[in-house]
């Protein structure tokens, strides 16, 4: 990435609400403190402007009227006395200058020019080299020359505690900025955190309805919007059991006649479909059910002692289950959801590669992962997670021996959620497939 990218980066509007609130009434604010501010200063500059011209009138004239009427020998005496912070009196001609004058300048001659009046001739110059310094020479009563050396002086000299003071005004600008976005983002982020953590399975705590009238009734609509979710759900399996309730009777009744039919290759076509019809209904109620699965109570198991057991299941049937390698632990989990979802897994192992191997380990952040390993011919990279979707099959044929139901793996995803893990498939280096398992 170039400089210029990076600082184009830098310079990007912020991505979170919270960041864009608190820069905009940031900026707000500080544009508003700061036009209050220079309304301020210029209000006091222009204020203390009037002041000390006005103020500069009356000095010089008292100034000069009692230098001329003292007689000149004591003139140098007063001198001291008649000095001011921006101004003060020389006895002689002063410095020579040119006539060019800043606005300022023309405006303390006319000052000036007005105490003296007509009775003393006055000319001004503007000193060069001494940025606004000004001279004004008139001649005296008796012919004496007389300079007013002017140094104008900031009007406002600026107080040492003042940037301590803009400084504590902007922290606190800052503060009450970010106590302000704060506030307003807590209930959004608290919604965010309620939809991610949605789960109507789960009993989850509701989101607290308290605060602002809209806050309220978001948090209102929310746990509403949450409450018709499980009832949904619950429906479907309620509705899929009555199904499969009503279902059996009409297919035990075909089956029955079907036996009782004369031998026949139809009778045995009509034998197989009617039992793919009898285990489609069963796979679709055991997947609307395997949300459900939080309707077990959990208990504490010892995981290699469980797989062990679950693997001896199958030898003892005459399936080629192996188990790999095993660690030792007690789990709380609830342990039919976890069988059912091993045994599906292992069913698609013994299905597409003949053995299965089971192996069970920690990671690194002391999850237990359990993996169903199989050399099979895996599954196409880009269809690894579409397996994980409901009457997907790789096998696109209409044969349920070879294609199945396509239910197996989804019923895995849905029991390993309920039961608060996760499934993940990958392929494996030199063929076949690893459906891992994380319980957290």
């Amino acid at each position: 990435m170039s400089a210029v990218a990076r600082f184009r980066g830098f310079l990007s509007w912020p991505r979170t609400l919270g960041s864009r609130l608190f820069l905009i009434l940031l900026a707000g604010l500080m544009l508003a403190q700061g036009l209050t501010f220079s309304v301020q200063f210029l209000e006091r500059y222009i204020s203390a402007k009037t002041v000390m011209l006005n103020t500069l009138e009356s000095d010089v004239a008292t100034s000069i009227a009692v230098l001329d009427r003292l007689p000149a020998a004591e003139r140098a005496d007063w001198l001291d006395r008649l000095d001011r912070g921006t101004y003060r009196f020389v006895l002689g001609p002063g410095l020579p200058g040119v006539p060019d004058m800043t606005d300022q300048g023309r405006q303390i001659a006319g000052k000036i020019q007005d105490a003296v009046g007509k009775r003393f001739p006055i000319s001004f110059e503007s000193i060069p080299g001494d940025g606004k310094r000004l001279q004004a020479h008139l001649t005296l009563s008796d012919g004496n020359p007389l300079t007013i050396d002017v140094k104008p002086a900031p009007i406002m000299p600026m107080a040492v505690w003042l940037p301590f003071v803009l400084l504590l005004q902007l922290g606190l600008l800052i503060l009450c900025t970010w106590l302000v976005v704060r506030q307003a983002i807590r209930p959004l982020a608290n919604l965010a955190n309620a939809a991610d953590a949605l789960d109507p399975n789960k009993k989850t705590p509701r989101l607290t309805e308290a605060g602002p009238s809209e806050v309220a009734h978001a948090a209102r609509a929310f746990n509403a919007m949450r409450d018709r979710i499980a009832h949904y759900l619950e429906e479907r399996v309620q509705i899929l059991a009555a199904i499969s309730h009503d279902l059996q009777t009409p297919i035990t009744r075909m089956k029955l006649r079907a036996e009782i039919a004369e031998d026949s290759a139809e009778k045995e076509k009509l034998v197989q479909d009617l039992a793919e019809i009898e285990r489609l209904v069963h796979e679709g109620v055991a997947y609307a059910r395997s949300a459900h699965g939080n309707t077990e109570k959990p208990s504490r198991i010892d995981i290699g002692s469980f797989v062990e057991s679950l693997a001896y299941d199958y030898q003892d049937t005459g399936k080629a289950v192996m188990v790999a390698d095993k660690i030792d632990g007690a789990i709380v989990t609830r342990p039919h959801a976890l069988r059912r979802v091993l045994t599906n897994l292992i069913d698609n192992a013994l299905k597409f590669a003949g053995t299965a191997e089971i192996s069970v380990q920690k990671d690194g952040t002391g999850a237990i992962l359990i993996k169903v390993l199989d050399r099979g011919p895996g599954i196409p990279e880009d269809q690894l997670e579409a397996v994980m979707q409901p009457f997907f099959r790789l096998e696109q044929s209409r044969s349920r021996g070879t294609g199945g139901t396509g239910l197996g793996l989804a019923i895995a995803g849905q029991l390993a959620l309920a039961i608060g893990g996760s499934l993940a498939l990958h392929n494996r280096v030199g063929g076949g497939l690893s459906a891992e398992i994380t319980i957290r």
